[in-house]
């Protein structure tokens, strides 16, 4: 998974997002190929028909693992890619994962939801933009 794929694939789904919640202050529109070189996240991507539909990427901080990005094409929306994603990660060694997402982004929300994920306190981020905060617990 090449980074001009991500960084294609990130525009596409935050674009939608953007949409979605109304504000253009999502940092990762803004990204540039360089910053997303030098993130220093793990990414996992989900490839159907040899396209990139969908990618994850985390840091783990101990036992917390901290999900950065869910993007899912939008050609490929609703097809369980970022469920098994999230699958995927649950596999790996940890105590506590924790996401965010707009607090607009209602698809995603019901998502973090449906997958276990409890809402914490939301924030307010650069530009007004109020994020819904999730932490999931291992059993």
């Amino acid at each position: 998974m090449a980074a001009a794929e991500i960084l294609e694939l990130q525009r596409k789904s935050y674009r939608m997002e953007a949409d979605l919640i109304g504000s253009d202050e999502i940092p990762l529109l803004k990204e540039t190929f360089e910053q997303l070189q030098n993130c220093g996240e793990t990414f996992l991507g989900c490839y159907i028909d040899g396209s990139l539909a969908g990618a994850v990427s985390f840091k783990k901080d101990g036992e917390v693992m901290d999900i950065h990005r869910m993007m899912v094409h939008p050609d490929f929306f609703r097809r369980g890619i970022a469920r098994k994603l999230t699958a995927y990660l649950e596999q790996q060694n940890f105590s506590e994962m924790i996401v965010s997402t707009g607090a607009a982004n209602t698809p995603a929300i019901k998502l973090y939801e449906k997958l276990g994920f409890d809402r914490q306190n939301d924030s307010v981020v650069g530009g007004g933009l109020v994020i819904a905060n999730f932490k999931k617990r291992r059993d």
